[in-house]
C-alpha cells in the first residue's frame, strides 16, 4: 500500500511540475512579447537601413547594436541608450582604426585595442556598461570580423545606425499613451499590497500560521514592486519629455513621483505587520476578531489609493478626488477599528499590529494628498485616541 501512494507520487509529480512549467513559460511570453517583436523589428529594419543607405554588404554592427540598446535601455531609455550607442560605436571606430594600421588577429593588434578603448572610455568617464560595451565591440572586430577595406569606417556608421533605430523605437510603444505602463504598474503595486493584507486578517481570522507565513513571504516580496515603479516613474518622464504635444503631462508626473517614498513606507510597515501576525497566530492567545476586519479595511485604503494616483496620472480629476475621500474614510476606519483593541494587557504582536495599521494608513493618506502632514497626524492621532465609531 505504502509502495502504491509512492508510486503515484511519483508518477504525477512530473507531470504536475511539467505543465506548471508550461503554464509560467506561456505566461511570460504573453507578458513578455512587446520587447520581443520590438527588438526583432528594430534589429531587421538597422540591417536594412545599413546595406540600402549606407551599402554595407555585411553591417553586423547595425543589428547587434540595436539589440544591445534596447536590452540595457529598460528603465533607463535614453540616458542608458545613448551611453551605449556612443560606447559601441567608440568601440568599433578604435577597433576599425586600428586593424587598418596593424592587421587582425594578432596579440598586438588586439592589445592596442582593449588598452585604447578601456583608456578612452574611462577618461570621458563612461559607466562600466559603456566601457565594457565599448571593449567587446572592439574586441569583436579585431578576431572576427575581417578588416574594413579602406579608411571609412562603415562599422561606426553601423552602430551609429542601429543605436539610432533602437533610441526611436524604445519610444514608439508609449508615444501614444506615454503613461500608461506607469498607471498599470501603480494599479499591480497596489493591488498585491492589498492582497497581502487580505491574506494577513485570513491568517488572524483562522489562526493560522502557515498562512501567516506566506503573507510575510509575499511582503517581502513588494520591494520589488516598489523599485518597478520607481523604474516605469524614470520611463515614463523621459518619453513625456521626448513627446512634444504631451510634455504638459509631467506635472501630473512630479505630483505622483513624491508618493513613491510614501509607497516604500507603507510597504515596509505591512511587511512589519506581517511578521507581527506571523508571532500573534501562533500564540496561545487568539486574535480579537476585529482585528481582522481592520486589517481588511486597511485593505480597502490600500485599494483606493492605487486608484486615485493612476486616476490622477490619466487626467481623471473628479475620479481621482473620489478615490482619495474613499482612502480617507477606510484608513481612519480602519485606526478606530485597531484603536478599539488598545486596551491594558494586550501582547506585544497585537500591539505591533495595532501601531503598524495606524502607520500605514499616515503613509497612504500622505501619498494621496488628503491633507498636509501635520493635519494627516493630528486626524491619526485623534482616531487612535477616540476610537468611537
Amino acid at each position: 500500500m505504502r509502495w502504491g501512494r509512492g508510486r503515484r507520487r511519483g508518477g504525477a509529480g512530473p507531470t504536475v511540475r511539467a505543465r506548471a512549467a508550461v503554464r509560467a513559460a506561456a505566461g511570460r511570453l504573453r507578458r513578455g512579447w512587446p520587447p520581443v517583436v520590438e527588438a526583432t523589428l528594430a534589429a531587421t529594419v538597422a540591417w536594412i537601413l545599413a546595406t540600402r543607405l549606407v551599402g554595407h554588404p555585411q553591417p553586423f554592427f547595425a543589428p547587434a547594436a540595436a539589440l544591445i540598446v534596447l536590452g540595457q535601455a529598460r528603465g533607463q531609455r535614453i540616458h542608458r541608450a545613448v551611453e551605449v550607442v556612443l560606447g559601441v560605436a567608440a568601440g568599433v571606430l578604435v577597433g576599425d582604426l586600428v586593424v587598418q594600421a596593424l592587421g587582425p588577429r594578432n596579440t598586438g593588434t588586439v592589445l592596442t585595442v582593449i588598452l585604447l578603448t578601456i583608456t578612452l572610455a574611462v577618461a570621458v568617464g563612461a559607466s562600466s556598461v559603456t566601457v565594457v560595451q565599448a571593449a567587446v565591440s572592439a574586441l569583436y572586430l579585431v578576431v572576427a570580423e575581417p578588416p574594413t577595406q579602406g579608411l571609412i569606417p562603415f562599422r561606426f556608421v553601423d552602430a551609429l545606425i542601429g543605436g539610432g533605430v533602437a533610441v526611436v523605437a524604445s519610444q514608439l510603444v508609449d508615444a501614444r499613451r506615454p503613461l500608461a505602463p506607469l498607471v498599470a504598474e501603480f494599479r499591480h503595486t497596489f493591488d498585491d499590497l492589498a492582497g497581502v493584507l487580505d491574506d494577513i486578517a485570513g491568517a488572524l481570522d483562522r489562526r493560522d500560521d502557515a498562512a501567516a507565513l506566506a503573507a510575510l513571504e509575499r511582503a517581502r516580496q513588494a520591494d520589488a514592486g516598489v523599485e518597478r515603479l520607481r523604474g516605469a516613474v524614470r520611463a515614463a518622464g523621459e518619453a513625456l519629455r521626448l513627446n512634444l504635444r504631451r510634455r504638459a503631462q509631467l506635472g501630473r508626473l512630479r505630483s505622483v513621483e513624491g508618493s513613491i517614498r510614501q509607497i516604500d513606507y507603507a510597504v515596509r510597515n505591512v511587511r512589519v505587520l506581517a511578521r507581527a501576525a506571523v508571532t500573534l497566530t501562533r500564540s496561545p492567545t487568539p486574535a480579537p476578531p476585529e482585528l481582522g476586519d481592520a486589517v481588511r479595511t486597511l485593505a480597502e485604503a490600500v485599494r483606493s489609493a492605487g486608484n486615485a494616483l493612476a486616476a490622477d496620472l490619466t487626467g481623471q480629476d473628479a475620479a481621482a478626488d473620489a478615490h482619495a475621500e474613499r482612502v480617507d474614510v477606510a484608513a481612519l476606519t480602519a485606526v478606530r477599528a485597531a484603536g478599539r483593541l488598545f486596551t491594558a494587557g494586550q501582547t506585544l504582536p497585537l500591539a505591533m499590529i495595532i501601531g503598524q495599521v495606524r502607520a500605514t494608513a499616515i503613509d497612504l493618506l500622505r501619498g494621496v494628498g488628503v491633507d498636509d502632514d501635520a493635519t494627516v497626524l493630528s486626524r491619526v492621532d485623534a482616531a487612535v485616541a477616540r476610537p468611537g465609531p
